[in-house]
């Protein structure tokens, strides 16, 4: 396929999720967006939702989709919002071995980095036997009635919803892992340490099963919003630009490590100028601290979102290897 015809493609994807009102987000569009050639087409034909009917608190009128690519870092850049129908996007593993990627976008709660930080991870992990299952969450700014509660509600919703499916999915239901990049590092630290939070009123079975995730790993995360840790756009497309420093504090994952925390992982670039290495300092101190197992690689170039390009032969990119590796030594 020439370059010609992939931009043709993307354009009619972007189109076909923008121009036609009566679509609803993450339905897929009539052409999927156009990826490399070798990269599995946006959305995947299995997706879960996960809510009957329209999410809690929807606005009126509801957001609106859309599906940009965008290039940084000299990698491709599928980008989403308007996530009116979030859902977990289902990429399974050609031989399964049991092991779950609940896999976290980022974007700063105003986007979600569906390629770089979802379709690529999937790419990596799933020939090694790893089913991945990447999440389509609310964007909190996007009208959401308790915004600061929406993307929480998700995540404990597609954890419950992995485990009420494992054996139809292949899956281990106690080997299901989050991890999360960026604003998705501080979503998948939050459910890390708000798994019981009541964030939405059940409804059905599933919700009487733990949302706590196996073991958590955390790129280039924001697991902190306070200051000199945190990341601002984040903070206030999550609370609001008017948030308390109380508020602050409760939505900072590093406040709430406790001993029930999973076993985590973190990497982080000592460069990175976008969040910063504090962020992953103060959730190795705060996991230390509560003796919950935690293992960290921090690299001294890489900058901020790197996902897997970072350059070949850097000790960035070696962080999937490392993280397949520990993640295989908490299977129970």
């Amino acid at each position: 396929m020439n370059s010609q015809r992939r931009a043709l493609l993307r354009s009619i994807a972007a189109a076909a999720l923008v121009a036609s009102p009566a679509s609803r987000a993450n339905d897929p569009p009539s052409q999927p967006a156009a990826l490399a050639t070798d990269a599995p087409a946006w959305p995947p034909a299995e997706r879960i939702a996960l809510w009957p009917g329209d999410a809690p608190g929807i606005p009126t009128p509801p957001p609106t989709p859309s599906l940009t690519m965008n290039g940084t870092r000299g990698a491709r850049q599928l980008q989403i919002t308007g996530v009116a129908r979030p859902e977990i996007n289902v990429f399974r593993a050609p031989r399964a071995d049991g092991s779950a990627l609940l896999v976290v976008p980022g974007g700063a709660y105003q986007f979600l980095s569906v390629q770089n930080e979802g379709i690529d991870i999937a790419q990596r992990f799933t020939p090694l036997g790893t089913s991945v299952f990447v999440l389509t969450y609310r964007l909190p700014g996007e009208g959401w009635r308790h915004r600061s509660r929406v993307p929480l509600a998700d995540a404990q919703r597609a954890m419950r919803l992995l485990r009420a499916r494992a054996t139809d999915l292949h899956i281990d239901g106690t080997r299901i892992g989050v991890l999360g990049f960026s604003a998705g590092g501080h979503l998948a630290a939050d459910l890390a340490t708000a798994y019981d939070e009541s964030c939405y009123a059940a409804i059905d079975a599933a919700d009487k099963l733990s949302a706590r995730p196996h073991f958590v790993g955390l790129g280039y995360p924001v697991a902190s919003l306070l200051p000199g840790a945190g990341h601002a756009d984040s903070r206030d497309n999550l609370l609001g630009p008017t948030a308390s420093s109380a508020m602050i504090a409760r939505h900072s994952p590093t406040e709430r490590v406790t001993t029930a925390t999973p076993p985590a992982f973190a990497f982080h670039a000592m460069d990175d100028d976008v969040v910063p290495i504090e962020s992953s300092l103060r959730w190795v101190t705060a996991c230390r601290r509560a003796h919950v197992p935690i293992e960290a690689h921090l690299f001294e170039k890489g900058g901020h979102g790197f996902g897997l390009h970072a350059p070949a032969g850097s000790p960035a990119a070696c962080w999937p290897d490392l993280f397949s590796a520990w993640m295989r030594q908490h299977r129970t």
